[in-house]
């Protein structure tokens, strides 16, 4: 199948990016959760400025990896495979149902885990420290779900080795 040049242009850009932040992430997630993150540690944020910048690196990544893969990535991988592209949940059905996706409720789960570590950052370590282990136990994941994009635009020939898109086949 022949892909429009300018439809390969933007999924190599945008396995690119996904691929910058995949590794942004893993890097956050290693030092941040080196030692398990517990109540106590999310009780000193406020006095370990080190430490609460590693928490916003974490969730500003988690989100925008989220944000890039599922907002940008999925609906025009969708429509690059003749799938119709639609709300968010229905694009979200189709990328589980095609096998990029473990749950739509997992990844919805996810998103709620974004709001809680974002709004009770400073208003209960308890939640605080609850989402953030719970969004590092879903690093896995959403990884995976980045792999199982790649691989299907690399094995339909349409990202060239070297991360470029391939116009013409």
């Amino acid at each position: 199948m022949t892909l429009d040049p300018a439809v390969s242009l933007r999924l190599a850009f945008l396995i690119r990016v996904v691929g910058r932040e995949s590794d942004h992430l893993m890097l956050t997630d290693q030092r941040l959760f080196a030692v398990p993150f517990d109540v106590a540690r999310a009780e000193r944020l406020s006095a370990d400025p080190d430490l609460a910048e590693r928490v916003e690196a974490f969730v500003g990544r988690f989100a925008r990896l989220q944000d890039t893969l599922g907002d940008k990535l999925i609906p025009v991988l969708l429509s690059a495979l003749g799938e119709r592209s639609g709300a968010a949940i229905d694009n979200l059905d189709q990328a589980e149902r095609l096998g990029f996706l473990h749950s739509v409720d997992q990844w919805l789960a996810m998103r709620q885990l974004r709001i809680q570590m974002v709004h009770e950052y400073v208003e209960d370590p308890v939640i605080l420290a609850g989402a953030l282990q719970s969004a590092h136990a879903f690093v896995p994941s959403l990884l995976s779900a980045v792999v199982a994009v790649r691989d299907e635009v690399m094995r339909r020939g349409w990202l060239m080795e070297d991360g470029s898109g391939a116009v013409s086949r």
